[in-house]
């Protein structure tokens, strides 16, 4: 199991590292023990550098929070790169009156239920996700 943390065109350190994948990994068996993490990649960016990718990769000219790259080969295992802008989790914390790190983790967790085969296109799915990320959370809540 490898997890990274890295950043592009911004200054930032994720607080915790150890903590988080911990909490990742458990994360991650919580929802099918047969899932392993493999290779999973934070890059925490700008909006621009998001904005970037989302037109480049996703032909999506709008500003995001994350993008979810899956690279896994294989159904049991959680792999991929995960892109957060810090910028948009900034202001969607702001927005929804939380706190900055709160709203990170849920970010987090959001792109790793993605791998895990969450969807939140529908109205129905994107329910199930946002109770999927409370759950986690609150799981979050009880290591820190």
């Amino acid at each position: 199991m490898e997890i990274y943390f890295d950043t592009e065109n911004i200054d930032f350190k994720l607080s915790a590292i150890m903590l988080t994948r911990k909490w990742l990994k458990e994360s991650v068996k919580n929802e099918n023990p047969k899932f392993k993490i493999g290779e999973l990649s934070f890059v925490f960016c700008d909006d621009a550098y998001l904005h970037k990718i989302n037109v480049e990769y996703l032909n999506h000219d709008t500003l995001t929070d994350i993008i979810t790259f899956d690279n896994s080969d294989d159904e049991n295992k959680i792999e991929g790169d995960i892109f957060i802008s810090i910028e948009r989790v900034r202001e969607n914390a702001a927005t929804l009156k939380t706190i900055f790190e709160q709203e990170l983790r849920r970010v987090i967790i959001h792109g790793v239920l993605h791998l895990c085969g969450y969807k939140d296109k529908t109205k129905k799915d994107a329910q199930i996700m946002r109770e999927k990320e409370d759950f986690y959370i609150a799981k979050w809540l009880e290591m820190a």
